[in-house]
């Protein structure tokens, strides 16, 4: 009989929060090599699609359950944040250029993966200490 632990809450905070925070980088960054106002309200506008997909994928991909996991959930997650974040952005009459889509695959992967990966690496080491 195979039992799942729980991790631990700290891990899945700072897997939600490394997240938010990465997904909100990502809409900064965009704005600011397009030379768009970085107000707050103008980082939300670009982050939301992205951040209501986050959650969508937090949710679909039971994230919480092992939230630094590459493989399903890190991928699951990547992908839902993606796809669904650019299905809203057109939904909501932003466009999303090919360059953009690009731009958007490669950034989201190395930020929503890269945390994971690390985070594994340092839990792995620390395990071994």
């Amino acid at each position: 009989m195979h039992t799942e632990t729980r991790p631990k809450p700290a891990l899945v905070i700072y897997a939600l929060a490394a997240d938010l925070v990465l997904v909100l980088v990502f809409a900064l960054s965009g704005r600011r090599s397009h030379a768009e106002t970085l107000s707050v309200a103008g980082v939300l506008e670009t982050a939301w699609p992205f951040l209501v997909a986050l959650a969508a994928g937090w949710l679909i991909c039971r994230t919480w359950a092992h939230p630094v996991q590459l493989l399903p959930r890190g991928i699951c997650l990547w992908l839902i944040t993606l796809i669904l974040g650019m299905a809203l952005r057109l939904a909501s009459g932003a466009t999303a250029a090919i360059p953009f889509v690009v731009v958007a695959t490669l950034v989201l992967a190395l930020f929503l993966l890269g945390h994971r990966i690390l985070a594994t690496l340092v839990l792995r080491r620390s395990a071994k200490a």
